[in-house]
């Protein structure tokens, strides 16, 4: 068994307006935008593995959307263009999650999963977003320690956790100086337009993913009249933009950890944990208790009491994966080692980066830029170290298993402040949100929120659904259904649609609002 040391997951922010005269409507008609908005992009096939009609170009956009003519930075782009001209309805974007996350890809990745008729209809687009990947990366040079985020409140350990969030946070700021407040949601909402003018669009059609949720909501708040078909897939709740989204982990995380062991408790004769659901509840617990004494090795690892509550918050979503593992936990523990196991559920990998025209991204990216789009987006983050002491200490107490990992300090604690507040989301726009009833990365909870906020939405529910990430290329499955077909005419149930779980997962598309702990030595990706 292989328990995960850090559980990915997480949203992003958004931020309001620089300078009243550049307000997101008026952005576009603003002369100093101009051409970045008429550049003529070189396309050319992305990478020799790949297709031929997959095709790449970079861009400029400026990094201060306030001052245009200042410093401009690189915009990574993909396409891959309807076969079918005569039934182009536009572009089609995607986003994957992160943030952090790398969106060149996805016309890829998608075009397997979309079927016919709604790939006919779209030039299949693709980015990184700013600060990402093959879009002017983000570093701060970050070693693999200090891309842990997972940090249980301990009292002799909480000085250490302050110190960590404080290098972060000057590491960051020394190597990325005046980039760093403008690598923010807002500017990447701001992005997408760009790339819409670029095209040759007057609207754009969107699938986000996770934190792309979140990046698609703020775009349909700054620009609601050039927002056509959008789709959000496992939503970031904008009211809890960003700390609520990490201790949204711990809130999400105890009814799924109940739910297991009255499951588990139905199928003791298997795993052997316990014939009541209090029983199983004592087995687990007493694990942790037993790692927390002496570290249980298994599979080559040493696991403590924290390793597992962290390692195993996202399992419990998946009752038979989490009773497999605790399982094994438990024999462990007895001296008899088992084989490793991933930390949780996986889907099928997409597609890799295309490396033979640009090059690799440095080794922190991605944790790099999910510190700087999450402290940048908003101010909401306590600067005094001793709220995140009594916030952690009141919600161990209140989820124990994840709620001091987090309410622990951040790096945000000690960011600078951001450049622009941050955006409500409480648009009219009509689109279209789909929701797994059991996903841990944004819990329903959150998927709720974000249905609230979106006036105009409609809701996709799969009751019972498990995983992170809905849409999974199954034209058989209710989801998929509702998604392609509003892709393909534009128009939105009547009314919320409530699903049954397809069984099919989400093939690597929706990554985790938070980077995972990296292996020691290993590459970040």
């Amino acid at each position: 068994m292989r328990i995960g040391r850090m559980a990915p997951l997480l949203a992003v922010g958004v931020t309001a307006t620089l300078v009243p005269a550049l307000a997101p409507a008026q952005a576009s008609a603003a002369e100093p935008l101009k051409r970045f908005e008429t550049q003529k992009p070189a396309w050319h096939r992305c990478d020799a593995s790949q297709p031929a009609a997959f095709q790449c170009a970079t861009i400029k956009v400026p990094l201060d959307y306030g001052r245009p003519g200042a410093t401009t930075i690189k915009l990574a782009v993909s396409r891959m263009k309807t076969s079918a001209p005569g039934k182009r309805h536009g572009a089609l974007l995607f986003n994957p999650g992160g943030p952090g996350g790398e969106g060149l890809d996805m016309p890829v990745m998608m075009k397997d999963m979309l079927p016919k008729t709604v790939r006919e209809k779209y030039d299949l687009i693709g980015f990184d977003p700013r600060g990402v990947g093959r879009s002017t990366p983000v570093t701060c040079g970050l070693t693999g320690a200090e891309q842990n985020m997972e940090h249980p409140y301990k009292a002799e350990t909480f000085s250490r956790n302050v110190k960590w969030a404080r290098t972060v946070a000057d590491k960051c700021r020394a190597r990325n100086g005046d980039r760093l407040p403008y690598i923010t949601t807002r500017n990447t909402a701001r992005d997408m337009d760009v790339i819409r003018a670029v095209l040759g669009e007057k609207k754009i059609s969107y699938l986000g993913f996770s934190y792309g949720t979140y990046l698609g909501a703020v775009y349909a708040q700054m620009y609601p009249g050039r927002t056509d078909r959008f789709v959000l897939d496992s939503s970031v709740d904008p009211a809890r933009a960003w700390r609520g989204m990490i201790q949204v982990w711990a809130e999400g995380s105890e009814p799924a950890f109940t739910r297991w062991t009255k499951w588990t408790a139905r199928h003791h004769r298997t795993y052997k944990l316990g014939d009541t659901p209090a029983k199983v509840k004592k087995t687990f617990w007493d694990l942790v208790a037993r790692a927390d004494r002496t570290p249980i090795e298994n599979g080559g690892e040493k696991f403590t009491g924290d390793d597992i509550r962290a390692g195993l918050r996202p399992a419990f979503f998946s009752p038979e994966y989490a009773a497999e593992a605790v399982a094994d936990l438990k024999k462990a523990a007895g001296g008899h080692a088992t084989p490793r196991r991933s930390p949780a559920p996986k889907a099928q990998p997409g597609p890799g980066r295309s490396t033979a025209w640009a090059a690799q991204a440095p080794a922190d990216n991605e944790s790099a830029a999910f510190w700087t789009v999450v402290c940048g987006d908003t101010a909401a983050w306590p600067r005094d170290p001793e709220q995140y002491r009594r916030d952690a200490i009141r919600d161990k107490a209140k989820y124990p298993l994840y709620g001091d990992f987090g309410s622990n300090i951040t790096p945000c604690a000690f960011w600078d402040k951001p450049a622009e507040p941050v955006t409500v989301v409480d648009g009219k726009v009509g689109l279209l949100t789909v929701q797994n009833q059991w996903d841990s990365q944004t819990p329903l909870v959150s998927g709720l929120g974000m249905h609230r906020a979106l006036k105009g939405s409609r809701m996709v529910y799969v009751q019972g659904g498990e995983g992170h990430g809905v849409y999974s290329g199954n034209p058989r499955a209710c989801a998929d259904r509702t998604v392609n077909d509003y892709l393909s005419n534009g128009k939105l149930p009547a009314r919320d649609v409530t699903c049954k779980p397809s069984g099919d997962r989400n093939p690597g598309v929706a990554r985790p609002l938070v980077p995972s702990r990296p292996t020691p030595g290993a590459p970040r990706f």
